[in-house]
């Protein structure tokens, strides 16, 4: 089954490579954002299958965009998958009440995006 996702990150490497990752391994379509606002944007826009979306952003980070997708009838039921560099055992209390299907960390493994997607999802390949 063809999936889509939308990769919302402000750095363009780290979008180009988990795009080519995500491609190469799954197939999927792959949708990508360079900010907050453009991934809201984009998400109503498009109603991709998930979100993986950066947690540190300029102007609009991680946290808000998350809020203001779920804060959108047409976007709320879309899982998200938070991705930061900073997350550590100790930062979990941060991260608890988050309505968010995982967090996954800096730097991730681009060729098994697709298949941690899988896994946290419940998608079968």
């Amino acid at each position: 089954m063809s999936r889509t996702i939308l990769i919302v990150d402000d750095e363009e490497d780290v979008r180009a490579i988990a795009t080519l990752g995500i491609e190469m391994s799954s197939g999927w379509e792959v949708l990508t954002a360079s900010s907050g606002q453009e991934a809201v944007d984009e998400a109503t826009q498009h109603r991709p299958d998930i979100i993986l979306l950066d947690m540190m952003m300029p102007d609009m980070d991680g946290r808000e965009t998350l809020q203001q997708l779920k804060a959108n009838p047409v976007t709320e039921q879309i899982p998200v998958i938070l991705v930061t560099a900073k997350f550590q055992q100790s930062d979990q209390d941060v991260f608890t009440n988050l309505p968010v299907a995982a967090i996954l960390s800096k730097p991730f493994r681009p060729l098994k995006l697709a298949e941690q997607i899988r896994s946290i999802l419940g998608w079968v390949p």
